[in-house]
């Protein structure tokens, strides 16, 4: 595509996703369904532009102010990856000019906005959290996440995955805390690679493989994914549980579960029984209740705990809608506890990183259910042989999962554990 076109392409994308009434990687894709002609090079290109605007929102705002011409073009032209020869092949004189002046600001020029890139109110809650850490974890968020597979145990070993991955000419490695855990350099396009055209690993990343571990579900046992979306914990936990027992996958959303019947195919699974529910307190949850094992609650939650793969989150959510948030995490929390038999265990798990998500509704959960035993996180990750258990952890004797972008290299995720008592 010539150079001109392209940025038009750029710029119209960036105003769509901009617009915020969709996920920008679904706005992104139906664009892309909507422009078959586009070829692979100009899809990474639309793509990288897209997320680098939304990573670096207020930075380029600020600077696409000095610009001429539409703000989504000067966006564009501020964001457009790779060979700038290229990209001025497609500028006029003014906006050559323009460009060279944006690139010689310099970092002590830039205000405490523009380097974090985050809206006012999600920057003060997580200086709250992290104190001087802030600017760590700031930066940690404007950076892609890195690609993680879990290795499928009913198919292979680790190192046997690790092995046929680089035969595959990749780079793999193992993480550092999850034992089913691989990390790739890069971004290969997977289908095509035999481990995973096989089932033998499956894409989920380090710390959402840390939550299905926790759930330590067992052969034989009865267990619900309460919150299961398209399944990569449900996978883990089928796994875990050696293809025996019974594995329930409630989600509100049918969508959402048939992304599961693909990879529920290549896994070989055959334990795993998804339901589409209408609500927490739906008829066919009742008759489960006091016949479970185990509950893994992935509460719906803002999400922000993976700016790193949607940065859009960061510009779409406000305190309101997180506080709507915690009603629902409330309720589905109190619902999904109903399941378990007496010594179940249940997790609640999200991928925010805010504490009115996490321990906020983890406290008031307990307060409000004295026959729910908490058990320390840190104990049963250790008990699990998880490298260095205790830095994963926070709130006293280690009480909850608590992993961070900039410590730990996986996605926020937080997670508090009962056991039911007898």
């Amino acid at each position: 595509m010539h150079p001109k076109a392209l940025l038009d392409e750029s710029a119209n994308l960036i105003e769509a996703v901009f617009r915020f009434q969709h996920p920008a990687d679904a706005v992104v894709a139906r664009h892309f369904r909507d422009n078959k002609s586009l070829g692979p090079r100009e899809r990474a290109t639309l793509s990288a532009s897209v997320y680098a605007t939304l990573r670096e929102r207020l930075r380029l705002e600020w600077l696409a102010r000095s610009g001429s011409g539409s703000k989504w073009r000067r966006l564009a032209i501020l964001s457009f990856p790779g060979d700038r020869d290229f990209l001025k092949s497609a500028l006029s004189e003014p906006e050559k000019n323009w460009l060279d002046a944006c690139a010689a600001v310099r970092d002590d020029q830039w205000l405490a906005p523009h380097r974090h890139n985050l809206p006012e109110w999600l920057a003060d809650a997580l200086r709250a959290q992290v104190g001087d850490a802030f600017d760590d974890l700031a930066a940690s968020l404007l950076q892609p996440a890195p690609l993680d597979l879990r290795v499928n145990l009913l198919k292979t070993k680790r190192d046997a995955a690790l092995q046929a991955l680089r035969a595959a000419a990749l780079t793999a490695e193992p993480t550092p805390y999850s034992p089913l855990g691989i990390r790739l350099e890069g971004k290969p396009m997977l289908t095509k690679v035999a481990p995973y055209a096989q089932g033998e690993v499956e894409v989920q990343d380090e710390g959402s493989q840390l939550l299905a571990l926790l759930l330590d579900a067992r052969r034989g046992e009865m267990v619900v994914d309460f919150c299961a979306g398209a399944g990569g914990k449900t996978l883990a936990i089928g796994a875990a549980m050696r293809n025996s027992g019974r594995l329930y996958a409630f989600d509100t959303s049918a969508h959402r579960l048939d992304g599961l019947k693909p990879r529920l195919a290549r896994s070989g699974l055959s334990n795993v029984h998804p339901v589409a529910i209408a609500h927490e307190r739906d008829e066919r949850i009742k008759r489960l209740a006091g016949k479970i094992d185990r509950v893994l609650v992935d509460a719906p939650c803002s999400g922000l705990g993976t700016l790193r793969r949607s940065p859009d989150l960061k510009w779409r959510h406000t305190p309101e809608t997180v506080a709507a948030q915690t009603d629902t995490q409330r309720a589905i929390l109190a619902s999904a506890a109903r399941l378990l038999k007496p010594g179940g265990r249940l997790v609640y798990a999200t991928c925010s990183l805010l504490r009115e998500e996490n321990e906020a509704v983890a406290e008031a959960f307990g307060a409000d259910h004295p026959g729910f035993v908490a058990e320390p996180v840190g104990d049963l990750l250790a008990g699990l042989r998880v490298p260095e258990a205790a830095t994963l952890t926070s709130g006293e004797g280690g009480r909850f999962l608590r992993l961070w972008p900039h410590r730990h290299h996986t996605d926020g995720f937080f997670a508090a554990v009962w056991r039911k008592a007898a």
